[in-house]
């Protein structure tokens, strides 16, 4: 049996699957990841993009943050890829309970999933600081010359999480129930380096697979790890369950 058939079983045989996923799940959308050898952090910048996607950073250059930001966090013609689908196609299945992500693209939202649980925020939700006032959508935000301003005179930051800032605990708790109460948690597209985050996904009391290119630090103790694209790797699951 191929790895490729031993998950589309894995998949039949759960009853409350949770997908657990990082940047790697959107890099066959043309998303850039963060920490490969290709990755965000290491391009080459006077600042580096962990200090400009900092708060202190953010208050201080907002001009530079919202610079780097509009170049290089916001994806305008990014499309769901294979992986979306078939993860919206999951739950619409009523296999698939819930998606925890670490990206902050929309994608899984876009492609159809209804429950995704967003750990470090979404670029398409943004909000006045001042008034609290809702702005949906990248498009104010690459309209502007600058800083996003509100009517009310506030600046507008996007509804992200940045570093020295904590994660949403209303956000992190669902997600943990979520995990807790899975038979199968399929972690894929994170190198399972970033934490909080990471600890999560290892709350599962059920099986365990993880699809990434890289080692992971909890390759051993899952029940099938697969080294392929996992756009590509899920759209040939969910094929081999069709013919199965």
């Amino acid at each position: 049996m191929t790895d490729i058939q031993k998950l589309a079983s894995m998949i039949d045989e759960a009853s409350y699957i949770v997908f657990f996923g990082g940047a790697g799940v959107s890099t066959e959308s043309g998303i850039p990841d963060f920490r490969s050898a290709d990755g965000l952090y290491h391009q080459k910048r006077v600042i580096p993009p962990e200090t400009i996607l900092s708060y202190s950073f953010f208050i201080k250059e907002p001009a530079l943050f919202f610079q780097f930001y509009k170049e290089s966090l916001l994806a305008p013609k990014a499309q769901p890829n294979a992986a979306h689908v078939a993860l919206a196609q999951l739950e619409k299945e009523g296999k698939l309970r819930c998606v925890v992500t670490q990206n902050i693209d929309n994608l899984h939202q876009m492609a159809g999933s209804k429950a995704v649980c967003e750990l470090h925020g979404s670029t398409h939700r943004n909000y006045c600081m001042r008034c609290c006032k809702a702005y949906d959508g990248i498009d104010f935000i690459l309209a502007s010359k600058a800083e996003p301003k509100c009517a009310c005179g506030g600046m507008i930051r996007p509804d992200v999480v940045l570093y020295e800032e904590g994660l949403d605990p209303q956000v992190t708790q669902n997600a943990v129930n979520h995990i807790q109460a899975s038979d199968l948690l399929i972690i894929g597209g994170t190198s399972l380096s970033v934490y909080p985050a990471a600890y999560y996904a290892q709350l599962s009391r059920g099986k365990l697979v993880i699809i990434n290119r890289d080692p992971t630090q909890l390759d051993q103790a899952a029940d099938l790890v697969i080294r392929e694209p996992i756009g590509k790797t899920l759209a040939q699951v969910m094929e081999a369950r069709k013919t199965a």
